[in-house]
């Protein structure tokens, strides 16, 4: 009998997977697709030689994760590549505000009347980035935080929603717009609880490591996680559906990497996840392109992120829409990565991989690549003359290409009320289930969507735990 065995190999299975099996337990994973990754992985989806990211590209989290920076996975291919600046959002008139490294560049593009609320709201946490990241993403199994004081601060301007920072921070709209793309992200409506949390570790991990790819593509996080779990001991089996644990090995524990509805399923839990909501689907655009975005702002053409979104407002609209209406917007918000400003070996020498997003209806089946070129075009005239080739996916595909994108929620369940907190449930053991021998590892536990492996970080400490317990 295996101690664990571990259902997808997404970075959270992986992470699980490996943090069991580096503490001596006979681990196993089971990934229904033919490779590994989930949401981690690099494909040419366009043409021979151009390596695209199918989902996420840019690693502000990745780089700065506690469970990440824990394991030598540089040893096994991982390294951290980065663009002049990690992000930029352009406006209409030429100009652009920025993320930067530095608060004082990041500060100073917002204007004189909001410089100074800027380094304000951002000094209480500069500098403290790995306490305040175990802290907060170690939520709520971290019973004794390393920096309570800063976790607390965090907390209290946090848990504002993310438009009344807006409103009473910022005089002007360059800052107000930087930040609520940042909220954006991870498709949460700015008016909601705790969406200024969201906004505000994503600008720390900027100033702290940056907004990095991985070089080669995203894959390599997932090929480094499983090349040391492999050296640990354990196996990863491909091509391997489970539909339900009679499917599994006998185990003292199951780990599931998979959204709370199908583990619910699989696990033969009923109801127990009837009133998990998923959010907003998203649809993606995977370019190849014969030379760089030709942004007008200047600053768009160094950052390895762009958003797209003229005003506060009109991003807020395009949120609302997304999510709470039926029909796309007319104008998507729009959140694009150019991975070949840090890594060109991701194309052919002189082209570009870049990929664009605009958020949609849950389960929308239209096609939004219109809509997203002529948003492009706003901010970089004569960008449709530089694609050689283009993959859409819609929330039909992306569904299909990972089953935990249900509806094309790349989130994993709606950031929005109090499951943007409380995910998956109403409980102070997230990653626990009404089968004491299964465990929920997925981005619909805390501390939420990205490329960290904290889900899984974190699920593993509860499984260990229970192991330990009643070995």
């Amino acid at each position: 009998m295996l101690d664990a065995v571990v259902v997808g190999a997404g970075p959270n299975g992986l992470t699980a997977a490996v943090e069991l099996a580096r503490r001596g337990f006979s681990v196993a994973v089971y990934e229904a697709k033919s490779t590994i990754g989930g949401g981690a992985r690099t494909e040419e989806l366009t043409l021979p030689g151009f390596r695209h990211d199918p989902c996420a590209a840019a690693h502000p989290l990745g780089i700065g994760s506690p469970a990440f920076r824990d394991l030598p996975l540089g040893r096994y291919g991982l390294e951290w590549l980065h663009a002049p600046l990690p992000m930029a959002h352009p406006f209409t008139d030429g100009t652009a505000a920025v993320l930067s490294r530095s608060v004082a560049e990041t500060a100073a593009s917002f204007g004189a009347r909001d410089a100074g609320a800027y380094r304000r709201l951002v000094a209480p946490f500069v500098g403290k980035w790995d306490s305040l990241a175990r802290d907060f993403m170690s939520l709520p199994l971290s019973a004794l935080p390393r920096d309570p004081v800063t976790l607390a601060r965090f907390g209290l301007t946090g848990l504002q929603p993310s438009s009344w920072l807006l409103r009473e921070r910022f005089r002007d709209d360059r800052a107000r717009a930087l930040f609520a793309g940042l909220v954006a992200h991870v498709m949460a409506p700015l008016g909601g609880i705790a969406t200024s949390a969201v906004g505000l570790v994503f600008a720390l991990a900027a100033h702290a490591n940056g907004w990095p790819v991985a070089r080669g593509g995203t894959q390599a996080v997932s090929d480094s996680l499983a090349g040391y779990l492999k050296d640990l001991g354990a196996e990863v089996h491909t091509d391997y559906e489970v539909k339900r644990l009679d499917d599994l090995p006998p185990a003292r524990a199951y780990v599931f990497d998979t959204s709370p509805t199908a583990l619910a399923r699989i696990a033969g839990l009923g109801r127990a996840y009837e009133n998990y909501r998923y959010g907003a689907g998203v649809f993606k655009i995977d370019y190849a392109l014969d030379g760089p975005v030709p942004w007008t702002a200047p600053e768009a053409r160094r950052a390895g992120t762009v958003q797209i979104g003229a005003s506060s407002r009109a991003i807020g609209h395009a949120l609302h829409q997304a999510s709470r209406t039926d029909r796309a917007p007319d104008d998507p918000f729009l959140i694009t990565v150019q991975p070949t400003l840090a890594d060109p070996s991701r194309a052919p020498e002189g082209k570009h991989v870049f990929w664009a997003y605009g958020h949609v209806p849950n389960g929308w089946e239209g096609d939004l690549t219109d809509a997203i070129e002529r948003q492009l075009e706003r901010f970089a005239p004569g960008f449709r003359d530089r694609v050689l080739a283009r993959a859409t996916a819609g929330p039909p595909e992306l569904a299909r290409r990972n089953a935990n994108y249900v509806g094309g929620d790349i989130a994993c369940g709606a950031a929005s009320g109090l499951q943007l907190l409380l995910r998956p449930g109403l409980s102070l053991k997230p990653y626990s289930t009404r089968h004491p021998a299964v465990f929920l590892c997925s981005s619909a536990t805390p501390p939420g969507p990205g490329v960290h492996g904290m889900s899984g970080h974190n699920a593993a400490k509860a499984v260990w735990r229970r192991l330990r317990t009643t070995s």
